[in-house]
């Protein structure tokens, strides 16, 4: 096994523990039984457990990304705009094994961000920061395409859909909301900004 697969091992293992019985049960040691390696190796890799920890969250989101990818990969090539959006949504949706560890580790990582000065709020803020961008430039996209009519301001509607994505996935992992009607709240989100004037729907 090379340098990068046991540094990823190390990392997955400490997403295992925080997935199952939470992110303060994490220690070098307990990822270390976990990973199935000695904890000189962990701390050969890693230093400290901040660092252990940043970089898990760098590898969570890659995996997220890649995740991503694929779904907007597999699209039609001419699909609208708004579907475009739906699919981020419904990808971020915790349905799955995959989607429920990111939300509930990344919302996890948010709250130690916001209280313990070794964890960088920047760098959890900066996944969401580029969704919003991306949001906002499809939103632009669908505007020149006729996709979207009238004066919108396109920075504003991308931080609200983030917003209600973020705040549906918490719903449906605790429970408050099934994933159809997550999904449902969504779409009727999307619809008045889409289709404001004439009331038609997807």
């Amino acid at each position: 096994m090379d340098h990068d697969e046991r540094r990823t091992e190390i990392c997955e293992a400490l997403l295992r523990i925080a997935a199952t019985v939470g992110i303060n049960a994490v220690t070098m040691r307990s990822v270390a039984t976990e990973a199935g390696v000695s904890l000189r190796l962990v701390q050969y890799y890693f230093g400290t457990k901040a660092d252990l920890m940043n970089a898990t969250l760098i590898h969570l989101e890659k995996m997220s990304h890649q995740r991503l990818a694929a779904k907007l990969a597999a699209l039609p090539e001419n699909v609208s705009i708004r579907a475009y959006i739906d699919a981020i949504f419904r990808e971020a949706l915790p349905t799955d094994s995959e989607s429920q560890k990111f939300h509930l580790v990344w919302t996890s990582y948010a709250m130690l961000a916001a209280t313990n000065p070794e964890f960088s709020k920047e760098q959890i803020a900066a996944g969401p920061a580029r969704m919003e961008h991306q949001i906002a430039a499809a939103l632009r996209d669908a505007q020149k395409n006729g996709e979207i009519s009238g004066v919108r301001d396109f920075t504003h509607d991308s931080a609200n859909l983030l917003a209600l994505s973020h705040g549906l996935g918490t719903a449906v992992l605790i429970g408050l909301h099934t994933p159809d009607e997550a999904i449902k709240i969504f779409s009727q989100q999307l619809d008045e900004m889409f289709y404001p004037l004439h009331g038609e729907v997807s």
